[in-house]
């Protein structure tokens, strides 16, 4: 293999799926170009076009699962084979991770997808993919934004060079902040005084140097299902459906759409044919910010205090320290239409929302007009132009009203005492990343992707141990030393790995380690003989028992005076002596003592290997549990939301394996997975409580939730 090394991973979005291509140095190469800067993260690089994106999502498999393969996958694997080196290719892992789209779906078609995919790639890719379970897979909100939090830092430079990017108080990490079309996650590592306070609502993340130091780092994380932009949108307009008065009247008003656009409800544009209810824009856009405001959930009960959006629980941002980047459709909708050819990248309220509301104000034949002029740029094509302004709204409430940015050009920013900030410094580019947040799209020309993190934290974890102690790379509960949770980017990594893939006898035998040889060794004796045994006749054995009978004093005549002696074996042993009518109730008597099977697999519980959220109702409170892991289901766990329900997640914990046979014929460890507990959002079980009487974490439903295991 040459000096790099690769990683594949596939972003299996809502609305499209993605390959992205990493690499970096071969850990050996890359510690001797350091130097004296060893104590740095691998250096993981890609190009732009080492992306590919296709629409849509595979969640719209979900009735055609047989078909996600040849119609979807195969022309992003082809990407990626394209990239990698012949000779890499093997030992390249991939990954695909489907974020909030695949999240929604009913529990048996999400496994049946997976099955699917699974299937496809490991069948028509020779990529490294050891274990579907782990490297094909639902991830939560909180896996998601912790991986871009990783992302965001990692490009920044704040983990190589903290001195760079001292915030104050000690704080030099950036917050992250994503949306896309399902799901908007944050996270962020709060100030000393938050971090003491909240400890138990913090993740513990570890990565290792390639100089094989580790550092430590301590973030909240948390997602919303349902707050991305689609699903937002379709809230609201459910919410002007039940608005709206009962009768013939099939025209409903939608103020957030440009005036005189008529649409389906569900933003198709209308046509002749169409006869049922239908929006027609009024483009009044402080009427849509007001409109859109009540879908935050501010008023959602609070049982653990502070809490921002839908009655979730965050510790106070303190944005003197705290300093927020936006990517996805925090960018898209604040650069993209909303630009106009201005070089000032720095989020303005002031300049965003003129901006907004003059292009909002137009009626739609003049925005149709602009548009096939390329007037606002030729991303900007006529469906986005009419959904911009819904989107605008709603990243302007959940930036503000939701988690409490300051209005830069609309209030005064100093010191609030819940969420301080300072005075803001002047635009323009020169000022970086000190404001409490700016939306990016790149940094030093490398995309912010999650998938970034991810391949960070993985390529992390293959640096050489230095030390045989050394504490393992991954995350988990926020307590000492390795959590019961812990959260492995890869299977290799497990404790004892030697009962994940442990090959035949011959390999443990004869090629394995001095640890593993010797019992082996053993076992083989050991089997020898008993087939010689075996084999040797009736007539002999009875003799070998009657002399171990002598031996340990069992044999002989019985006196007459003395109770009868019980025989070594109990007379049970169907292989000595005559048959006899007691041979079948021997077995009758004994069959429970004899178990030949093996209990578990990799499919075998929480829905057939890949547990899920409920999906009885949509917009849930995200649900708290009392750590990552709970005392009372299986060790070797897998996390997917916010929910106390059983769900996939990305990451394996350390427990108790048992081994069956994978779909590829290899000797896998396996175990049922249960969620991901929200990282950081509730209280663990291994550590005091963040606070003193603090109530209980579940979270309170609103009156049109019920619990969805997701977020």
């Amino acid at each position: 293999m040459g000096k790099w090394r690769y990683g594949v991973v596939l972003d299996a979005g809502s609305s499209g799926t993605r390959v992205h291509v990493y690499r970096w140095l071969d850990n050996a190469l890359a510690r001797n170009e350091a130097g004296e800067h060893a104590p740095s993260l691998p250096e993981v690089k890609t190009k732009s076009d080492w992306t590919k994106k296709i629409h849509p999502g595979v969640s719209s498999f979900a009735d055609k699962p047989e078909e996600v393969g040849h119609q979807h996958l195969a022309e992003l694997l082809e990407h990626a084979r394209n990239i990698i080196p012949d000779d890499a290719v093997r030992d390249t892992p991939i990954f695909l991770l489907a974020t909030a789209g695949m999240r929604l779906l009913p529990d048996v078609q999400r496994k049946v997808l997976l099955d699917q995919i699974c299937s496809y790639v490991g069948t028509n890719s020779d990529f490294l993919l050891p274990d579907c379970d782990v490297h094909i897979q639902v991830i939560p909100g909180v896996t998601e934004g912790l991986y871009g939090w990783i992302a965001t830092n990692y490009l920044l430079g704040s983990f190589d060079s903290p001195g760079s990017h001292d915030h104050g108080k000690g704080h030099h990490t950036y917050g992250f902040l994503d949306m896309g079309g399902a799901s908007a996650q944050i996270a962020f590592a709060p100030n000393a005084t938050e971090s003491e306070k909240h400890a138990n609502d913090l993740t513990l993340l570890r990565l290792r140097n390639i100089d094989g130091s580790a550092q430590e780092h301590r973030v909240f994380v948390t997602s919303w299902l349902e707050f991305g932009v689609h699903e937002a949108r379709r809230r609201y307009v459910e919410s002007l459906q039940a608005a709206s008065a009962v009768g013939d009247n099939k025209e409903l008003p939608d103020p957030c759409l440009p005036a005189g656009l008529r649409t389906t409800i569900d933003g198709k544009p209308l046509s002749p044919e169409d006869n049922g209810l239908y929006l027609l824009g009024t483009g009044r856009f402080d009427e849509c910010l007001r409109q859109t405001y009540p879908l935050l959930d501010k008023d959602a009960p609070c049982p653990d205090q502070p809490c921002l959006l839908h009655g979730m629980h965050v510790p106070a941002i303190d944005f003197d320290v705290n300093h927020f980047v936006g990517i996805s459709e925090y960018w898209h909708t604040t650069h993209e239409a909303f630009e106009m050819g201005h070089k000032d990248k720095a989020y303005d309220l002031a300049t965003y929302q003129e901006r907004v509301q003059s292009f909002c104000s137009q009626d739609w034949a003049t925005v149709e007009g602009g548009v096939e002029r390329h007037q606002w740029g030729k991303k900007l094509d006529r469906e986005s132009a009419s959904e911009i302004c819904f989107k605008a709204s709603w990243i302007i409430n959940v930036l503000h009203d939701g988690i409490g940015i300051p209005r830069v050009g609309l209030e005064e920013t100093t010191g609030s005492g819940h969420n301080g900030t300072k005075e803001v410094l002047s635009h323009g580019e020169s000022k970086g990343y000190v404001d409490s947040f700016q939306a990016v799209n790149k940094i030093d020309s490398t995309e912010v992707s999650w998938t970034l993190g991810k391949m960070v934290l993985y390529a992390s974890s293959q640096v050489p141990l230095e030390v045989e102690d050394a504490l393992p790379v991954g995350f988990g509960s926020n307590v000492a030393g390795v959590p019961s949770d812990f959260q492995y980017p890869s299977v290799e990594l497990l404790p004892n790995p030697e009962g994940i893939h442990t090959g035949t006898w011959h390999d443990a035998l004869l090629e394995g380690t001095p640890s593993r040889r010797v019992p082996g060794f053993l076992l083989f004796l050991l089997i020898i003989v008993m087939a010689a045994f075996f084999l040797c006749g009736r007539g002999r054995r009875l003799k070998v028992y009657h002399k171990i009978n002598h031996i340990f004093g069992r044999g002989g005549p019985s006196h007459p005076n003395h109770p009868k002696r019980r025989r070594l074996f109990g007379g049970k042993i169907p292989f000595f002596g005559p048959r006899s009518p007691t041979y079948e109730r021997v077995l009758e008597d004994g069959a429970h003592e004899f178990d030949l099977s093996v209990a578990g697999s990799s499919r075998s519980s929480f829905d057939g290997g890949r547990p899920s959220e409920t999906d009885s109702a949509r917009f849930t409170a995200p649900k708290r549990a009392s750590s990552w892991g709970s005392s009372n289901t299986p060790t070797f766990k897998y996390a997917l939301d916010n929910s106390s329900s059983g769900t996939i997640g990305l990451g394996i914990t350390a427990g108790s394996g048992v081994t069956a046979m994978d779909r590829h014929g290899l000797v896998v460890r396996t175990e049922s997975r249960d969620h991901l507990a929200p990282l950081a959002l509730g209280p663990t079980t291994n550590g005091r409580r963040s606070r003193a009487g603090s109530p209980s974490r579940a979270h309170p439903k609103s009156p049109v939730m019920t619990p969805l295991a997701d977020e």
